[in-house]
């Protein structure tokens, strides 16, 4: 039997010093003082600096449609499918981004670099839609360099987007003590209440400025907003604790899984509680993780001496993530419904109320505002409890909320389907019913966002290593951008399958001829089966 490998512990493992420092730094390198950096007050910048950006990010998501549609002159199917992708890319390359932050440069200094990108990328576009040379004439489509200047600007925002959601989120909670675990959960839930106040001023306010005083008004107001934004955060810098980088996590990451992959693969070197490790010292390490029982096949990598306890830890503690953030994509395939087929609903409904039309695009200010609502009552709520002493309810842990929000994502679209079809029936009978049928299926979804994404940012920041705090919280915005690619994939697959059979599903001029019940019901069952996998990895987690 092999030589057994001693495994030192503690401060004794320079990188596993390293990779945990807790350490912060002020804007000159020096030691933090807690009575003059970090705190409430610089967590608070994070929220207000979040409205402003997800104001304008949401604007674009609601408005860039009509303006590719009836200023640059693309297709309806070409304009939905650019703002699904620009969408989607901005969420995904916030891993880029959070990489980056954990790794070589500061949360601090990451969102200042992609803030400017975000800020060039609309300046580029406001730039486009006040010269008629860089639009195409009337029933044409751009030239090659008008589609050039289009993407570099659309493209250049949507780099920045992603540095700001990999980012914010994590400087925010950084400011805060680490140990006060309920005001940390506190700060997460008030940070999705800004995301959501910005949702609400896009689709409310910036739609109807984008009405009366067109596209070059409503980019102008995103730049001012843009501006402010980066000024806002920049003027707390002597305020703020910094988070120094750790290095490449993904590379001590990827190592382990090697080392452990070539140990394995060597059959004439077996691992037994005997072998070639100190399990013993091993066990007293990975004690102080609560994922120190998962994964345990990943300690046959310690047979490897460039291999260290913190490596372990680290890769223990990401991989165990990934299952909970798997379940997640499914959830904002169907919040994307809202942007999409509940509007289209909305249009066809009946939305007079005492001789006022409601616009279409505004119908997304329900669910967002039942978001809004819901975050108060339960701050309140949980505030109330703190003060009697009740510290033990399992509802205020991030993977119970997460696990309440899918449940509630699965009966609204059930709700949805059955809505669906009423109004189909009635449309054929000849009568339009109104629009706050859709009532019920926007308050499910608005808990569910709620529920889910404020538990999935809390989730993913306090259980993530120290050193990969910024690309586990990005982990959030990759759901929602999977989820967006994923409701694109289903619609096709689902129309083509259909096709087969008689009848495509969305093959109608409009939802009137559509089967959009149909889709609502399969989205309710991959929902159900979604939820029984997430109860079985939160379980085991």
């Amino acid at each position: 039997m092999g030589k057994m490998r001693k495994v030192k512990v503690g401060a004794e493992d320079p990188v596993l010093s390293y990779i945990e420092s807790d350490k912060y730094t002020d804007y000159k390198g020096r030691m933090v003082d807690p009575r003059k950096h970090g705190g409430l007050r610089a967590a608070t910048l994070a929220c207000v600096v979040e409205i402003m950006t997800s104001t304008v990010t949401l604007c674009n998501g609601v408005t860039l449609v009509d303006y590719f549609l009836k200023s640059m002159h693309y297709s309806v199917s070409d304009s939905s499918i650019m703002v699904t992708n620009f969408l989607g890319t901005s969420y995904l390359v916030s891993i880029f981004w959070g990489f980056i932050s954990d790794a070589y440069i500061t949360r601090f200094t990451t969102f200042v670099l992609s803030g400017v990108s975000e800020l060039m990328g609309l300046l580029m576009l406001t730039y486009q839609s006040q010269n008629k040379n860089l639009q195409p004439p009337e029933n044409q489509t751009p030239s090659y360099t008008q589609a050039v200047f289009l993407y570099i600007g659309l493209y250049g925002t949507a780099i920045g987007v992603g540095g700001i959601k990999a980012t914010l989120a994590a400087h925010g909670a950084d400011q805060l003590d680490q140990t006060n675990k309920p005001l940390i959960s506190s700060y997460f839930s008030w940070y999705f209440f800004s995301i959501c106040i910005g949702a609400l001023l896009a689709t409310g306010g910036m739609v109807v400025i984008k009405e009366n005083y067109g596209w070059s008004t409503s980019f102008q107001i995103m730049v001012l907003l843009t501006s402010l934004a980066l000024c806002t955060f920049v003027s707390g810098f002597s305020l703020y604790k910094y988070k120094r980088p750790s290095g490449s996590a993904l590379s001590r990451v990827i190592q382990v899984i090697l080392y452990f992959v070539l140990v394995s693969s060597v059959r004439n070197r077996k691992v037994s509680n005997a072998g070639n490790l100190d399990h013993e010292a091993t066990a007293g390490l990975l004690a102080r993780d609560q994922a120190h029982e998962k994964l345990k096949f990943l300690n046959r990598a310690l047979m490897d001496n460039k291999v260290t306890i913190a490596q372990i830890k680290e890769t223990k503690s990401f991989l165990g993530l990934l299952p909970i953030f798997a379940t997640a994509i499914l959830m904002n395939c169907c919040l994307a419904q809202v942007l999409t087929f509940s509007v289209q609903q909305g249009s066809l409904m009946n939305r007079t109320v005492y001789n006022f039309t409601i616009p279409t695009q505004v119908l997304a200010v329900g669910p967002i505002s039942i978001s809004i609502i819901s975050i108060i009552i339960f701050e309140q709520f949980k505030k109330g409890m703190n003060k009697n002493n009740n510290n033990s309810s399992k509802f205020y842990q991030p993977l119970v909320r997460m696990g309440m929000g899918l449940a509630l994502v699965t009966t609204s679209m059930f709700i949805a389907s059955i809505i669906e079809s009423k109004r189909v029936e009635e449309f054929k009978n000849g009568n339009t019913i109104s629009v706050f049928w859709l009532a019920a299926q926007y308050i499910l979804l608005g808990l569910s966002d709620t529920l889910t994404m404020g538990g999935m940012m809390e989730f993913f920041y306090t259980e993530a290593p120290e050193s990969m705090r910024s690309i586990c919280t990005s982990l959030t915005w990759c759901s929602s951008a999977m989820g967006l690619f994923m409701s694109s994939l289903l619609v096709t697959l689902s129309n083509s399958v259909s096709g087969r059979f008689g009848m495509e599903w969305f093959g109608g001029k409009d939802l009137n001829h559509s089967r959009l019940d149909l889709f609502y019901a399969l989205l309710c069952f991959l929902n159900f089966f979604n939820l029984w996998l997430y109860i079985y990895f939160a379980k085991k987690y």
